[in-house]
């Protein structure tokens, strides 16, 4: 006897070749393992709260020249001059993505540094880590070289064009990428700064320029992020963090 196919059994049987013929479908069927791709979610690094997570740099003692108000971790600007009053985390890291928001009062300045190396032969954390700078660059009471400006990586990369700082007062969003030497330093949703470490044209800044007499400026690649306290009031918050 003649067998029709009706038109719903007909549907039925192209759907079930299509599903038959589907790589993914057939990978499931075999017991194949399909790559999925995997995310790290970010660490924070400031709880909104507290001071838990830092110290001061080669120090074990209280912290008592920053405080937590309003969810924002602020630097009193009580250190004088450039040193003393600069906190760390607790933690150390290699590559990363760091994120944060910060701003800061008139004429302030500060800056967020990476890869710090804790000792007692250094006095300061900027004497072992890159600097993303933080400053007032319209108020600031004094003459500004561009490499001294908000968003440079301090002394070795200016920010470009794309740069939009934010009026003092307004919080600015800033990111840090470290990848295995590559750097960039992001203002506003914005690449500012991109280079890598160890390039000709890095080295040979190093060599010449303000850190020729700190032989150990960036001389690792994993240590403690730092906020400096450079003798003026500075903002922070949701700062966070991802490994690489």
């Amino acid at each position: 006897m003649k067998q029709t196919i009706k038109p719903l059994g007909a549907l039925a049987l192209a759907l079930g070749l299509v599903y038959c013929n589907d790589p993914a479908e057939k990978a499931i069927e075999q017991d194949v393992s399909v790559e999925t791709v995997t995310t790290v979610s970010p660490i924070s690094l400031f709880d909104g709260k507290t001071l838990s997570g830092w110290h001061g740099f080669n120090k074990t003692g209280a912290i008592t020249n920053w405080i937590v108000e309003d969810g924002a971790l602020v630097c009193l600007g009580a250190a004088e001059g450039d040193t003393g009053g600069d906190i760390v985390t607790d933690q150390e890291f290699g590559n990363f993505e760091l994120s944060w928001e910060w701003k800061v009062d008139k004429g302030s300045n500060s800056g967020v540094m990476y890869h710090v190396i804790e000792d007692p032969k250094y006095k300061a954390p900027y004497e072992t880590g890159p600097e993303y700078q933080i400053i007032d660059d319209i108020g600031f009471p004094g003459k500004l070289e561009e490499w001294q400006k908000a968003g440079a990586d301090y002394a070795m990369n200016l920010p470009n064009e794309k740069k939009q700082l934010k009026p003092v007062g307004e919080w600015n969003t800033s990111k840090i990428i470290f990848n295995n030497g590559h750097v960039e330093h992001w203002l506003n949703g914005e690449k500012i700064v991109e280079f890598e470490k160890g390039s000709d044209a890095w080295n040979k800044e190093k060599a010449e320029g303000k850190w020729k007499d700190f032989p150990d400026y960036s001389i690792a690649n994993k240590g403690r992020i730092a906020l400096q306290d450079h003798g003026n009031k500075a903002y922070f918050k949701n700062i966070t963090i991802v490994p690489l």
